[in-house]
């Protein structure tokens, strides 16, 4: 029996649980892209990472998800 080996992507968003806030750092300029148009722009970064309060990470993540980006 053969086994297929799964395709590994490199990640689009790296996302970090720091106990009351998620942080979103987008790796790939798609990523940067959707976050540009689905984002608030008065929304906190810190340096090049999106700052995002817990109760809105799982939307967050999981529409980025929806729209084809590979997290991690």
């Amino acid at each position: 029996m053969t086994h297929a080996k799964e395709a590994t992507h490199a990640p689009d968003v790296l996302i970090a649980n720091a106990g009351t806030l998620f942080l979103f750092s987008p790796l790939s300029s798609r990523a940067k892209q959707w976050i540009d148009e689905h984002v608030e722009p008065d929304a906190t970064w810190y340096g090049n990472t999106l700052v995002v309060e817990h109760s809105f990470a799982w939307g967050l993540g999981q529409g980025m998800k929806d729209a084809g980006l590979e997290l991690k």
